[in-house]
């Protein structure tokens, strides 16, 4: 299936080829979606702040060295004392080793690790989404400029029958009756005209917020091959590798090891230590007593164990357990209900693909016999025998036709991707984006996971994404060429 995609793409690029140098592929609108898109690049973000858990979730069971220091000066001294010490400083070094927590660290890490390639599912998942409304975008703009294209040209075609119904009602051809019909479907279809034009605008405003560029000049996408022939396929690829259905599995492993690290609160625990410490009077000792010399500095060290034996937590090492056991079987049931709902986009999108490809047959056929009509009715009012309205009303019919055939083409070819995505099929490794390098967020995990100093950080974060603010806004003169 992911060559069936790949077979898609590159069908794209030979048709951009093919045509004019300046036409916009699908191709090219998905690599600047996947390059630049905020949503994408955000997700990208939130991923790698996921990679640290493990980091964090890991550093508590490794040994910690800290060291302190004070300094002290006694700014009054109590009368009668046989030393007194004017000032202080004292050091003093610690490490500990965590020897046994009761699996807390070792759960927690785990935990961590599944949460990270959940993740890593949903940032497939996000890939995925974001292709869809750009390939939704994409078709939205060639659909409403198709259709803004036919209502231009219905005004144009009524212009010329008013024109010739009020040359022929000047001649007492026809009656005034005619030529209000005239002039009433004009200003409708101007009015439609409007409204068309507005749809357009919008869609290619959703494509500019979605790709971040304008859409010019768009090639028309090819047809999506070897799409699965039932149901019951697309479903069984979609169990496999729809990036929902793996991350919900990932997150419910996640909370099968968060149990044990919350059972792991009422277990003993066992650490090691070591601490040397010196304390410096820097000179300010001094005694009562004649001949009396102390020194004036002084050094310690110490090794041992420590060990904890949890007796009673007022009940809260229980609680802990069942709620994590609690989380749990909502995990269970969250894997249930994502796959309920892959089963029902698979479906939907099936059914919505093959629909819309027998409303294009139909709408193929309509376009065909209503072109024949009009043909005939305008000939038969030559003759006298049909009237100015029925010619309207053809026109009319054809219009109405041709708008549903673009319409179904865009929402075939639009059910067919979400058929694609819903399956796992529709993601930047799949599509083979030319001039485009994959993001590999195992790269970043595996970097991180090496990292066991304190002083590290990225890079200050910059915006990835680009802005639109500054593109120029479209109005009715300048979405499509001229009227």
């Amino acid at each position: 299936m992911r060559l069936t995609v790949s077979v898609l793409i590159t069908s794209v690029a030979a048709l951009a080829l093919a045509g004019p140098s300046a036409a916009e592929t699908l191709q090219g609108a998905l690599a600047k979606a996947y390059n630049a898109n905020p949503t994408l690049t955000g997700a990208r973000a939130q991923q790698r702040a996921t990679d640290e858990t493990v980091v964090i979730q890991r550093a508590q069971g490794l040994p910690s060295l800290q060291a302190n220091s004070t300094f002290a000066e006694n700014v009054l001294i109590p009368p009668g004392q046989v030393t007194t010490v004017g000032r202080t400083l004292q050091n003093q070094l610690q490490l500990n080793v965590p020897i046994y927590q009761g699996g807390l660290v070792k759960n927690n890490v785990r935990a961590a690790n599944q949460r990270v390639l959940a993740g890593q599912e949903t940032l497939r998942a996000t890939e995925s989404s974001v292709f869809s409304q750009v390939v939704a975008a994409y078709n939205d703009v060639i659909r409403d400029q198709a259709i803004v294209e036919l209502n231009r040209a219905n005004v144009r075609q009524l212009d010329v029958n008013l024109t010739a119904t009020r040359d022929r009602f000047e001649v007492g051809d026809l009656t005034r009756t005619d030529v209000a019909q005239s002039e009433a479907r004009l200003q409708l279809a101007r009015g439609d005209l409007r409204t068309a034009e507005s749809n357009l605008i919008a869609s290619r405003e959703r494509y500019v917020a979605l790709v971040g560029d304008i859409p010019n000049d768009l090639a028309p996408p090819p047809p999506l091959p070897n799409l699965p022939g039932t149901p019951e396929q697309a479903i069984a690829v979609a169990v496999r590798e729809n990036p929902d259905l793996q991350a919900a599995a990932r997150n419910r492993q996640a909370a099968r090891f968060d149990v044990f690290a919350a059972d792991a609160s009422r277990l003993p625990r066992l650490s090691g230590y070591a601490q040397g410490a010196s304390n410096n009077f820097l000179g300010s000792v001094q005694s009562s007593i004649p001949g009396l010399n102390l020194p004036n500095q002084q050094t310690s060290a110490s090794l041992g164990l420590q060990a904890s034996f949890p007796l009673y937590q007022g009940g809260g090492p229980s609680a802990q357990v069942r709620q994590a056991q609690a989380r749990q079987s909502q995990a269970f049931e969250r894997e249930i209900e994502v796959e309920r709902s892959v089963v029902q986009q698979v479906r939907a999108a099936f059914a919505s693909w093959r629909a819309s490809q027998d409303v294009i047959r139909s709408a193929e056929a309509a376009v065909s016999a209503n072109r024949l009509s009009l043909e005939g009715v305008r000939a038969e009012n030559s003759v006298g025998n049909r009237t100015i309205i029925e010619i309207l009303n053809a026109e009319q019919e054809l219009l109405n036709a041709q708008v549903q055939l673009v319409t179904a083409r865009r929402n075939a070819y639009v059910a067919a991707f979400t058929l694609l995505a819903a399956m796992g099929q529709a993601e930047a490794r799949d599509l083979n984006l030319d001039g485009v390098a994959l993001y590999d967020p195992t790269r970043n995990y595996r970097r991180v996971k090496s990292i066991f100093v304190d002083w590290d950080s990225d890079p200050t974060p910059r915006p990835v994404a680009t802005r639109t603010v500054d593109t120029p806004a479209l109005n009715p003169e300048n979405i499509v060429g001229p009227k």
